[in-house]
């Protein structure tokens, strides 16, 4: 019995192992397939309602989970991706490779072979948390899309001259605004204020607007060129973006039907919610922050209210919004 044990020990070490069967490659899990469905479905049925030239940015997205990232309507892959093939449901072929990105990521750049492309991790990872704002989320980015695939766009933006010589682009995060500048922090409080009234009239008298522009005007005196330029190319980007959340949300409550498979997961939340959620925060965080402890964050709700405000003094006004760049101030009649 012990010399069968000592020749099975002694031929475990000089045979060679059976080779080790290949990995399975990874898939996307069935709730992230379907959210990224929904993502892509609900752009086709209202996007171009919003901006008639939606549908022509580019849709590339790069979801990243804990383990892997998953590249959907990309054109150009990079060769570090490997194909999973060609996905009937997602209208695209899906392509994958190790995750590189932290798995609370989200934002928009050429992350991949010089495209711009959504770089996102899971609802669960981020800050949406769920699916039906994860999928708004996403709307905001692809706007972002929209926004970059102008033409001379990074020209236009680099014109400005708010870099400061960095050419990375984190100087739309970093740039030395003057937040803690008290008469700055009162100066925007006030036209935060005048905004909010402006905004939360259904038909806005003259009178109103005009004390608005009033107390812009005072705080567009306040602040140097380069600074006011920075923070109105911030309201024209980000805070528009975040305009484009609540109309896409308004227009998917009553024109589209979301589909069965996403009704049925057990985060679900109507787009109807949604809208009343988003037009909310925006006027709250509007009264609520304060210019010295947001910092860039003011610019999202800010921007945003500009934009519901327009909409009811200047019902054209987004015909100019990618022609006449980086100032919602050229709007105002």
């Amino acid at each position: 019995m012990r010399l069968a044990t000592l020749i099975f020990t002694v031929l475990t070490l000089i045979l060679p192992l059976p080779k080790a069967r290949a990995q399975n490659p990874p898939s996307l899990s069935a709730i992230d397939r379907t959210r990224l469905v929904e993502v892509f479905r609900l752009a086709d049925r209202v996007g171009d309602l919003i901006w008639p030239t939606w549908s022509k940015a580019p849709f590339a997205v790069l979801l990243v989970t804990p383990e892997h990232e998953f590249l959907i309507h990309h054109p150009k892959p990079s060769p570090d991706f490997k194909s999973l093939g060609y996905d009937q449901a997602l209208k695209s072929e899906v392509y994958y490779r190790k995750r590189t990105f932290p798995s609370h990521y989200l934002a928009t750049f050429p992350a991949v072979g010089g495209i711009s492309t959504i770089v996102v991790g899971q609802a669960e990872n981020t800050s949406a948390k769920t699916s039906t704002p994860w999928v708004v989320t996403l709307m905001h980015e692809h706007f972002h899309q929209l926004q970059d695939s102008q033409p001379n766009f990074f020209a236009d933006v680099n014109a400005l001259n708010l870099s400061r010589g960095d050419q990375t682009g984190m100087w739309m995060l970093n740039y030395s605004f003057p937040y803690d500048r008290k008469e700055v922090q009162d100066t925007f409080r006030a036209m935060s204020m005048k905004l909010t009234a402006a905004a939360l009239t259904p038909k806005p008298h003259r009178s109103i607007v005009r004390d608005y522009l009033d107390e812009h005007r005072r705080f567009k005196e306040l602040v140097t060129p380069d600074d006011y330029n920075y923070l109105a190319f911030q309201f024209w980007k980000e805070g528009i973006a975040r305009y484009t959340e609540y109309h896409v949300t308004r227009l998917a409550a009553t024109r589209y039907r979301p589909s069965k498979a996403f009704r049925a997961l057990k985060d679900y939340q109507t787009f109807a919610e949604v809208a009343e959620s988003t037009h909310a925060g925006i006027l709250r965080q509007l009264t609520s922050q304060k210019l010295g402890e947001s910092k860039r964050e003011v610019v999202y709700s800010f921007g945003a209210a500009e934009g519901l405000l327009l909409d009811k003094i200047n019902p054209r006004w987004r015909r100019r919004y990618l022609v006449e760049k980086f100032d919602l101030g050229k709007y105002f009649p």
